[in-house]
């Protein structure tokens, strides 16, 4: 096997944030204000001179929805939009895709190749983005109830001139992909409040949309269904990789299913970040009130407590992983741990999880909970990677308890 020395790449390409940094953005909002109500020039100039928005309102009358919103939300991830009522996070959602007009800022939606301010772009663009780009699934599902399950989950194809066979066949396979098959010509009456959210979910990729908007989808169903369709959501997820804004009001679904997650309180964003951003860092004591009684086991992933690559020492062609016990890696061509040796004795590389005298290798998306399993029957620090496979990091024992401590901290 060919081995590079570890100049010959960037390490910190293996290193899933910061490779993340550098991934495209499908929807950016730049200081945006969104005020409902007459006078908007004075509730903005009121605004500017740091107003909240109780006083805003007695003085003329306006609501101001959100306060100089600023968000990169990038292509693939899940964004949750999270708060209490009244905070904005779907006053920002509905702004996406133009049903909440923009008083000032823009809304930039990567459309056909190219980013379109959907404040500013011509009413037929609009249109066209609502068709093809941009797709929303509601908090009550929005669905059609004199249409049968197929025609609720073809109507926007419908809309879009879309032929019957082809119709046909895109919503067959949206309708097996959510597990409906079998419904396909029952009224939506029929289902229950849980399959009636999956027909909203299929409608929603059925039109193959790059961008879904779901306000709130599993807000009204049992906690037994939502936790069910979250997981439905995710395996979904890492079949179609779609960019998807989420807006909840449960910071355990946000911590679940979100990549990053905008913290929002009364029209501002207090706090945008990672899970363990916002566990670990929490902005201010608005945002340490809401996670004080999350367990971090739960929501935690590898990547919140491994000591990243571009962290770790080098000495020749090798990362010095554990200085104490002489535990060195050695990497291929492509940042992949290729070899491993302690104190000059080669040991192995077991990429199964179980148990090994060498080195175990697994992903650094593991939960934290496994994480902690798999240290304490390793010989040696765990050592993490990306999905494909370069090293992202590695994981001993004090690197779990700083991660504890400054939790509780």
């Amino acid at each position: 096997m060919t081995v590079a020395p570890l100049n010959a790449f960037d390490l910190d390409a293996a290193t899933p944030l910061v490779a993340a940094d550098r991934t495209e953005n499908a929807v950016e909002l730049r200081n945006v204000d969104i005020v409902f109500g007459r006078n908007i020039a004075k509730a903005l100039a009121l605004s500017d001179r740091g107003e909240g928005r109780e006083h805003i309102r007695e003085q003329v009358g306006a609501l101001m929805g959100t306060f100089k919103v600023n968000l990169d939300i990038r292509r693939g991830e899940i964004c949750v939009l999270m708060g209490l009522s009244g905070s904005g996070k779907s006053t920002v959602l509905r702004a996406i895709n133009g049903l909440n007009r923009v008083a000032r800022g823009s809304v930039l939606v990567h459309h056909r190749g190219q980013p379109v301010d959907v404040t500013t772009c011509r009413s037929a663009t609009l249109r066209d983005i609502r068709l093809n780009t941009v797709s929303m699934v509601f908090q009550q599902f929005g669905l059609l109830p004199w249409r049968s399950v197929r025609d609720n989950v073809g109507f926007g194809l419908e809309l879009r001139g879309v032929g019957g066979p082809e119709r046909a066949r895109i919503v067959d396979e949206k309708l097996a992909m959510v597990g409906l098959s079998g419904w396909a010509d029952k009224t939506v009456q029929e289902l229950s409040g849980g399959m009636q959210q999956r027909v909203g979910l299929a409608r929603a990729f059925a039109t193959d949309a790059d961008i879904l908007l779901m306000d709130e989808p599993f807000s009204a169903l049992d906690p037994l269904i939502r936790d069910k369709l979250q997981d439905d959501l995710l395996d979904l997820q890492r079949k179609l990789h779609k960019t998807i804004v989420f807006v909840s009001h449960d910071l355990s679904e946000a911590l679940k299913i979100g990549n990053r997650i905008a913290i929002m309180e009364g029209g501002h964003v207090v706090q945008f970040g990672t899970a363990a951003d916002i566990l670990l860092r929490p902005a201010n004591d608005y945002v340490a009130e809401f996670v004080k009684h999350m367990n971090p086991l739960d929501v935690l992933t590898a990547e919140a407590v491994m000591r990243p690559a571009h962290d770790l020492p080098v000495e020749g062609d090798m990362l010095l992983l554990h200085g104490s016990s002489g535990l060195r890696l050695t990497l291929d061509a492509a940042g992949r741990p290729a070899a491993a040796e302690v104190e000059g004795r080669p040991v192995a590389l077991a990429t199964d999880g179980g148990e090994a005298d060498g080195l175990v290798v697994v992903r650094s998306d593991l939960p934290l909970k496994t994480v902690i399993a798999l240290r304490d029957r390793a010989r040696h620090p765990l050592v993490f990677v990306d999905e494909t496979g370069r090293f992202a990091g590695l994981c001993d024992h004090g690197e779990i308890y700083r991660a504890l401590l400054r939790k509780n901290a």
